[in-house]
This record gives structure tokens, sequence and C-alpha cells, in this order.
């Protein structure tokens, strides 16, 4: 089942794609050096909300595949 986009709380791909804008700002040389850390500083932020995504999806693998086939069935909660 796919998940409900919700149009105030970005999705990880939404937050990978502002992400690799960033990136490329900084990369572009454009920007000043106010500029510059207040887009680093944008850009951490959002590395941080990812790695976070990805280890709670990791973490959520790992239960999956590590389960006992006997094992009974528990709802999934996402939160």
């Amino acid at each position: 089942m796919a998940r409900k986009k919700s149009t105030d709380t970005p999705t990880f791909e939404s937050d990978l794609s502002q992400l690799e804008v960033l990136v490329a700002q900084l990369e572009g040389g454009e920007l000043s050096l106010e500029e510059s850390l207040a887009t680093f500083t944008q850009g951490v932020e959002l590395l941080r909300t990812c790695r976070n995504a990805l280890e709670e999806a990791e973490q959520k693998v790992r239960i999956l595949t590590t389960a006992t086939p006997d094992a009974p069935l528990e709802p999934f909660h996402h939160e």
C-alpha cells in the first residue's frame, strides 16, 4: 500500500532532492560567505533528517527479516 502524501510533511525523497540542490549551490561558488553558511546549515539539517529516516527504515527491515516464521503478526505503527 502506498503511503499517503501530506502537503505539510516533506518526504525523504523531497528532502534528498533539496539537499542535492543545496550541494549544487555550494559547489557553484556563487554564494557569499553568509549565504554559504546558511545553505550549509540547512544542508546539515536535511542530512540529519535523511539519515534518521534511513536508520528508521533499516531498523524496520531488520525487524521484519529477523522475525521467526511462526511469530504472531503485530500491527505496524508509523511514528
